[in-house]
């Protein structure tokens, strides 16, 4: 591949990424937005860390097999719980990881 089809990609990969984020902010940062549609965008970043995080901890093995007793789950309730009560994540992150270490005894 000519190194200009290089410089085109990173180009068009830039447009790609980009664009979708500044559209937005150009067009709607002047505008009053319905308080029903702000309330719901704050629910986005929850709504994909779940989709992230909880079917790698209910799921396992190839094919995914569902699995409620599996270590991370049981280790995620009190971490979560500790990140409620605590709001540091340097201690959740210790707390769960210990949690973890503490799990793999049994």
């Amino acid at each position: 591949m000519p190194e200009s089809k290089y410089f085109y990609l990173i180009v068009g990969m830039g447009v790609v990424t980009y664009l979708p984020r500044w559209f937005p902010l150009i067009f709607l940062t002047r505008r009053k937005l319905p308080e029903q549609l702000i309330e719901w965008l704050d629910l986005i970043p929850v709504a994909i860390l779940s989709a992230l995080v909880v079917p790698a901890l209910v799921t396992s093995g190839e094919p995914r097999n569902l699995e409620f007793m599996r270590p991370e789950i049981l280790v995620s309730v009190p971490t979560f719980i500790i990140a409620l009560k605590t709001k540091s994540l340097a201690g959740t992150v210790i707390a769960g990881m210990f949690l973890f270490w503490l799990a793999g005894f049994f």
